[in-house]
């Protein structure tokens, strides 16, 4: 820091002497350069994050000026990474794409494995493990090709890290050993301690205390340097850890005690949050007043900080502390303010999609407004024709008459067809919004809770698999609105593709049922198959399957234990067989049956809280009139549904 301090004393010189004319017995002082900037910003990057902005816009303004993509790039990459310090991952992530596309323009092979690395770590820190590991490989491929070994050093462990992170620990070790064979083959720099330190998490994980302790311990020896005390801080943290882990509580206070005091020396807010949390787990409830009193200071700092990642996994362990205290009120404030945080910051980006689609949509709008108003002064004209026809004569005005009303009413209609494809677009619009804030969110939502709950080490086995149980059913929640969604935006943009063939609907109809029967069991619902043995249709069979599925399904969701599903045929029409799927459920309303089919329809929830949209039963009706059949539907509240319909033989 003391350097920063003093290149800024000497940046702030260069800003007063450019300020003033200077005199001719004057020496010209030459202007900060893009290394400087990167000293600056990198000083303040923990210290004062909005300093460190200021300074990295005015770099960018100023390599700009004079042409220097690579300054660019370079203060595009400090900006990503302060957003990603601070919890905005999807911000730094367009910054470090944006950065790698410049590096790329380039052909500077370092810059562009120095971003793969970053995307990763952004990925990383989401536990989007998968796209982490594409990065990291991307940048290890990179270094080869550059024969850049800092580089391929740099990609191993970050590899290795990715893998510890999925408790892959033999496929960490390998990795981590390959980067520490680079290692020896090159001078000592920060990565080294980065090797050391996730040597040290890999082998406490794995329980081998005495290999971690020395590769701990060799690192902090190395990095009690002015310039490596984040790193100094990391590994002695880790170490404390290491040591509460052992039992050995005093040492470990002691040592985090250390490292709280060297990252307040150096104003590192991050470091200082990771420690301070750290010292709160360690006194944990055999102290829960002192454990307290950190995660109180901790909660401070990542306020004035605008921490807000940090901010909500301090507000979850305040309630925890405060739950288990017996102050019930102050723990139900700390989880409904982490909540309102979580809500506002995990989904800002969503709303952020949502108001793109949203200014697309407004665009498509006003693009056809253009044309309509095109069209207007198209028949403007015409009518200027058909004044000047007259003059020529009747045999010209009638020809022109009658080219002006033709042309009218074609385009008239045109108009008429474009409005309602902007009412029906509008229609579709208001629906997707309303499923994706409403019905995608909910299960997002919980998802998130549930992941934060999986992730407290103090849960019984027990309590885990009821946890990932719960967030299974929200997953595939999630997952089910989203086919469906897809399914019903190809229908809508490719149309509905059809294959119809002769085949016997209760083959269908039975493989159904086995599939939906253990959703039936668990409400200990009773599903009969009455259709006739050997009768045929003639459909699309993809399409029949799914109908049955949605129907069946939607009669299980809504009928109570101990009820039951009754699928039958009839021939109530001429050459065509007609099905019906009857339950005894909770029925629905009269007032709601005529929009049932439509996208006008809401869904409900079922008997046991299942969730669902409204777009199957609108999927069913598009599919059963493509195969040129008829779907309804009757229903009796408190006695169950019945829905009806047929297809051709």
């Amino acid at each position: 820091m003391q350097e920063v301090s003093m290149f800024f004393k000497r940046f702030s010189l260069f800003l007063a002497l450019i300020s003033h004319p200077a005199s001719a017995q004057e020496a010209p002082v030459k202007a900060p350069s893009i290394a400087d900037y990167e000293k600056l910003v990198s000083g303040y990057r923990y210290y004062k994050p909005d300093s460190a902005i200021f300074f990295a816009q005015k770099a960018i303004g100023h390599a700009r000026k004079t042409s220097d993509s690579n300054g660019v790039a370079r203060m595009l990459n400090q900006l990503g990474m302060i957003d990603d310090n601070l919890g905005r991952y999807n911000d730094a992530r367009k910054k470090y794409l944006t950065s790698l596309e410049l590096f790329t323009r380039l052909g500077d092979k370092k810059g562009m494995a120095a971003e793969n690395i970053r995307l990763g770590v952004v990925e990383l820190r989401k536990g989007s493990y998968d796209k982490a590991i594409g990065y990291f490989l991307q940048a290890l491929k990179i270094s080869e090709q550059a024969k850049n070994t800092p580089g391929m050093m740099e990609a191993y462990i970050t590899l290795g890290e990715a893998y510890l992170g999925q408790q892959k620990y033999d496929t960490a070790i390998n990795y981590l050993k390959t980067a520490e064979g680079l290692n020896d083959i090159l001078p000592f720099s920060s990565l080294t301690l980065n090797l050391y330190n996730d040597f040290g998490a890999v082998y406490r994980q794995t329980g081998n205390f005495p290999l971690a302790e020395a590769y701990l311990r060799k690192g902090i020896g190395l990095s009690n340097k002015p310039e490596l005390q984040g790193l100094f801080i990391t590994l002695t943290n880790n170490l404390a850890a290491l040591y509460n882990r052992k039992g050995l509580k005093k040492e470990s206070i002691a040592l985090q005690l250390t490292a709280l005091q060297r990252a307040r020396e150096i104003k590192n807010y991050i470091r200082e949050l990771q420690v301070l949390t750290s010292l709160a787990d360690t006194y944990g409830q055999d102290n829960a007043a002192r454990s307290l009193s950190y995660l109180e200071e901790a909660l401070a700092l990542a306020r004035d900080k605008n921490a807000h990642k940090q901010e909500i996994d301090l507000l979850d362990r305040l309630s925890k502390l405060y739950r288990f205290l017996g102050r019930q009120a102050e723990a139900l404030k700390m989880k409904e303010m982490q909540y309102e945080l979580a809500d506002s910051f995990f989904y800002r980006n969503m709303t952020e999609e949502i108001a793109n689609l949203q200014a697309a949509y407004e665009l498509d709008k006003s693009k056809a407004h253009i044309k309509e108003l095109k069209y207007v002064n198209n028949r403007q004209q015409l009518e200027g024709n058909v004044s000047l026809g007259i003059t020529a004569g009747m045999i010209v005005l009638l020809a022109v008459v009658a080219t002006f009303y033709y042309r009218t009413r074609k385009l008239n209609n045109l108009l008429n067809k474009l409005n309602t494809q902007l009412v029906e677009s509008n229609s579709v619009k208001d629906k997707l919004f309303s499923i994706l804030g409403h019905d995608l969110r909910a299960p997002i939502s919980s998802i998130i809770s549930l992941l934060y709950l999986v992730n407290e080490d103090d849960l019984s086995a027990d309590e885990r698999k009821d946890v990932i149980n719960r967030l299974a059913v929200s997953s595939n929640a999630s997952l089910e609105t989203l086919n469906k969604l897809l399914k019903w935006g190809e229908t809508q943009i490719k149309g509905i593709l059809l294959n119809p063939m002769e085949f016997r609907p209760k083959e269908v109809i039975a493989r159904t049922i086995a599939l939906l029967s253990v959703d039936a069991e668990k409400k200990s619902i009773t599903i009969e198959d009455l259709s006739g043995e050997n009768e045929t249709i003639f459909a699309d069979p993809d399409h029949f399957e799914f109908v049955m599925r949605n129907l069946i399904s939607n009669a299980i969701k809504f009928t109570p234990e101990q009820g039951s599903v009754t699928v039958s045929t009839s021939h109530e029409l001429k050459n065509c067989l007609t099905f019906h799927v009857k339950d005894t459920g909770v029925g629905i309303d009269p007032a709601r049956i005529p929009n049932i089919f439509t996208l006008a329809n809401t869904s409900t929830k079922g008997t046991n809280n299942e969730k669902g949209t409204s777009l199957g039963l609108v999927m069913c009706k598009e599919f059963i009139e493509a195969n040129h059949g008829k779907i309804s539907a009757t229903s009796e509240p408190g006695q169950g549904t019945e829905f009806i319909f047929s297809l051709r033989t």
